[in-house]
């Protein structure tokens, strides 16, 4: 009981500590908010760009600072990089208790929301696309995995993925995750690059595990801006996956 408890202070804990830093951080966002395949979305880069980016939000959603930056160092590649509204005007912050936020924004719904957003990409001239999932949207990511219509995907604390969930994957996947990651453990994160291993012999796909020393869970968007090492280990984790994605989609 006292175990749990903990587990539970701890959890408030680290959202409250979250939801702050969001509230500090500011950047200057180069896209714009249009509205593709049913949902909202920021985006930047190049419109005529024959290459898009979805990056799947954790659960503060889409107008997360850091991750609309992300999508800035994305579309200056060339990239066309989306971040859809996949709670729809409702991510989780400080006024609403996780648990009942959760049961209205299953990964499930995020992955229904995706396929008309694919599709809409599609028919603006889109050949080719990539998934990141962030935290939440990581288990929107692995499953996106499964669409024939994506051809690569990078985790990044990737929280409510099993192991199982890799079966069916058939695009190259990076995995980017933290050494001190309470949610997503970097005993998890090497059960998930052995899962991959194992499905090689039936499909040929690359495959990368990084688990990046001194970070914790959300490392990627959700940090100080005045702590270098947090920022270099962010830009770090960026670089990652837009190499990733300039390997396999370019």
């Amino acid at each position: 009981m006292n175990k749990n408890i903990r587990t539970m202070a701890d959890h408030w804990s680290n959202l409250l500590i979250c939801l702050v830093v969001l509230m500090i951080t500011q950047v200057n966002a180069a896209g714009q908010v249009v509205e593709i395949g049913g949902l909202k979305a920021y985006v930047s880069g190049p419109k005529d760009s024959k290459i898009a980016v979805i990056l799947a939000s954790d659960i503060f959603g889409y107008e997360t600072p850091h991750l609309r930056l992300i999508a800035d160092k994305v579309g200056a590649a060339g990239i066309y990089a989306l971040v859809p509204d996949f709670f729809k005007g409702d991510p989780f912050n400080s006024s609403k208790t996780f648990n009942d936020w959760f049961k209205k924004h299953q990964p499930d719904k995020g992955i229904d929301d995706a396929r008309p957003l694919i599709q809409a990409l599609k028919s603006q001239g889109i050949a080719k696309i990539g998934a990141a999932g962030f935290c939440w949207g990581g288990k929107v990511t692995v499953d996106l995995e499964k669409n024939p219509d994506i051809q690569a995907a990078v985790l990044l604390h990737p929280t409510g993925v099993t192991v199982q969930d890799f079966q069916g994957v058939k695009v190259p996947t990076a995995i980017l995750g933290a050494q001190y990651d309470k949610y997503v453990s970097p005993i998890l994160l090497q059960q998930y690059e052995f899962a991959l291993e194992a499905i090689k012999p039936k499909v040929a796909i690359d495959s990368y595990l990084k688990i990046f020393p001194g970070a914790e869970h959300g490392w990627t968007t959700i940090y100080n801006d005045t702590d270098a090492a947090a920022v270099n280990r962010a830009a770090e984790a960026h670089n990652e996956l837009l190499n990733w994605f300039k390997k396999y989609l370019k």
